[in-house]
């Protein structure tokens, strides 16, 4: 299943079904599950763990050293679950010492072509990012995340579940789950509602997140005021908990 053109180290570990085309070179502590597909000309360096059933495509760079002044080549890694369908020509860097050394790519991700996602970011499962969506470091995305074409996040922003990136769209600051973003500049414009019905989310929970919105962003209270207001609804809308949980945690301060 590895194409004679290929250039694969001693001491990589590749799952015996794993398919590898020409021209692709794989470094010596790359790790590759079963099931994955790697297309041509795929490059894969570094300490690099690809879990089960990855799909990635031609000119890919994964695994290599991160784009920061300050690394000086202490050990670090990256680390992509399964499931994974990473299109032409993306970028995925590996951890430095000051991030903890880790970059994490959770399952069921679709990386279109030209993304970005830089040192030490920490992805969670089923995010879409269009073509040109860039990442830089240390950012944290949560689960089912939609980032439109040449979107991205400033460095240690932190990007809540179910939360919609607008195309263009570039944050310097934290999105709660659930809030849509778009504009230029970017600002938040509501809950991702289609988002959230695509997901199973039913008509009242929807009705409660948009009232947690509001709550937020349009009642005039401080921050941990609002936020104390959504906790004792937890009760009775459980699904506030991630809105109030990614909000309570934001370090650079909501996007507004």
């Amino acid at each position: 299943m590895i194409d004679p053109r290929a250039i694969v180290a001693d001491g990589a570990r590749i799952a015996e079904d794993v398919s590898i085309g020409p021209f692709c070179v794989i470094d010596a502590e790359v790790e590759i599950g079963p099931g994955c597909q790697i297309h041509s000309h795929v490059v894969i360096t570094g300490r690099t763990r690809i879990g089960k059933n990855n799909r990635i495509f031609q000119f890919a760079s994964i695994g290599d050293e991160p784009q920061d002044k300050k690394y000086a080549g202490e050990d670090s890694s990256l680390e992509i679950g399964n499931d994974n369908t990473i299109r032409e020509s993306v970028t995925i860097n590996r951890g430095t010492a000051d991030g903890g050394g880790i970059t994490r790519l959770g399952d069921r991700n679709w990386l279109m072509a030209y993304c970005h996602v830089a040192h030490d970011c920490q992805l969670g499962s089923d995010i879409i990012m269009a073509n040109g969506a860039t990442l830089a470091g240390h950012v944290s995305v949560g689960d089912h995340v939609i980032f439109a074409g040449y979107s991205g996040a400033h460095q240690f922003c932190r990007i809540g579940d179910h939360a919609f990136l607008g195309m263009y769209g570039g944050v310097s600051q934290d999105v709660p789950a659930y809030v849509m973003v778009s504009g230029q500049p970017p600002r938040p414009r509501g809950v991702n509602s289609e988002g959230l019905k695509r997901r199973g989310f039913s008509s009242r929970q929807i009705r409660n997140i948009r009232e947690a919105y509001r709550t937020i962003y349009r009642s005039g209270l401080k921050r941990d005021d609002a936020l104390d207001q959504l906790r004792q609804r937890l009760a009775d809308q459980p699904e506030l908990e991630p809105m109030i949980e990614s909000a309570a945690r934001s370090e650079r301060g909501l996007l507004r």
